[in-house]
């Protein structure tokens, strides 16, 4: 495992440096510190208070981060959200030449798990050139996510046994054999009667279908597909993901209202029925991906505290550069007494 101690200070030299070389380990710090921040709420059983500590975090570290940023998915629009609201700038003013740079944000992802000390809580950031990521409106988003090796033969308009049959095909499985992670909420109800009808079996999760997307486009995590409505946003940061990890979805609005569709126009958007690939959702050339395990999941662990500091476990993807690093850092104690054990192994 590498660790955050030995990377060598980030050294902005001006608008044109490479954004995944200059600002990786500056978003790795934002995520691991939103992390913390959240973890200290676990089962507390207050979610409002998880998202407000873990937002208010990652805001405050955000300005230290020497980028010229705008947060074009975040905690929604400027009079209901405080911080970290869609146009709003970010990052530190210190009049350099800094990189523009658009930034996705989910200061805590699976509120409620935190809250009630759950599996899956992750704080979650993306950012790209300027134009990298869509500027999605806060509806819903009908999506199929899979592995790299579905690329292309999924449909989102053909049924669902059509596409399980596809899947189980590729992967040279029998449809019985496929894991497909759902969201268990009541419109889900005819989609997860299909699925078992066909003969998968089912992962139904109560919030949080970033991390799964995230899971499913990696091999060896047991998760063949995730199907479903969930959030627009959270379907422009798994297209992040996916872009980095080489994965495949499509995508399409669904449930929004006269006056999302209106607005939609001005977020770029002139066909609201479209089908989108994580290409399109995130089209930037130069994306980054972040993530840190605020409680246990299958991805990430959760922050754990100790007598001498803290240990958090991330996820840092870089498309340009085709990298992805399973980062464990040790946050520790400024005590002069503090000591650090070697992770297990």
């Amino acid at each position: 495992m590498a660790t955050k101690v030995t990377e060598e200070p980030t050294i902005i030299h001006s608008p044109t440096a490479n954004l995944e070389t200059d600002l990786a380990l500056e978003f790795l710090r934002v995520v691991e510190e939103a992390a913390i921040a959240s973890a200290k709420t676990m089962g507390q059983g207050d979610r409002k208070h998880a998202d407000q500590v873990a937002t208010e975090t990652m805001r405050g570290v955000m300005d230290s981060v020497p980028m010229d940023g705008t947060i074009v998915i975040g905690e929604g629009e400027r009079d209901e959200a405080p911080m970290l609201y869609i146009g709003e700038k970010v990052g530190k003013r210190d009049g350099g030449d800094n990189p523009a740079v658009d930034i996705a944000v989910d200061p805590l992802e699976g509120t409620n798990l935190c809250a009630t000390g759950s599996p899956g809580a992750i704080t979650v950031l993306a950012a790209s050139e300027r134009g990298g990521l869509l500027h999605a409106p806060d509806c819903y988003m009908e999506k199929i996510v899979v592995g790299p090796s579905c690329k292309g033969v999924i449909d989102l308009d053909a049924s669902v046994k059509h596409n399980l049959n596809v899947i189980a095909k590729v992967l040279g499985r029998r449809v019985e054999d496929l894991v497909v992670i759902i969201l268990d909420r009541p419109r889900h109800e005819k989609l997860i009667n299909e699925v078992r009808e066909a003969g998968a079996r089912i992962r139904l999760i109560t919030d949080g279908d970033l991390s799964p997307g995230v899971a499913a486009s990696m091999l060896g995590s047991g998760v063949h597909a995730v199907m479903g409505a969930g959030g627009a946003p959270e379907g422009v940061l798994t297209a992040a993901a996916i872009r980095c990890l080489n994965g495949y979805m499509v995508g399409r609005l669904v449930g929004y209202t006269p006056e999302q569709a209106e607005r939609m126009k001005d977020m770029g958007i002139s066909d609201p029925k479209r089908i989108y690939t994580a290409e399109d959702l995130a089209p930037g050339k130069n994306i980054i991906f972040a993530a840190t395990g605020v409680t246990d999941g299958a991805l990430l662990k959760g922050v754990r505290f100790f007598g001498d500091g803290v240990r958090t476990t991330s996820l840092v993807m870089k498309l340009n550069k085709r990298k992805v690093r399973f980062i464990e850092t040790i946050h520790v104690d400024k005590r002069s007494d503090a000591k650090v054990r070697i992770p297990e192994r």
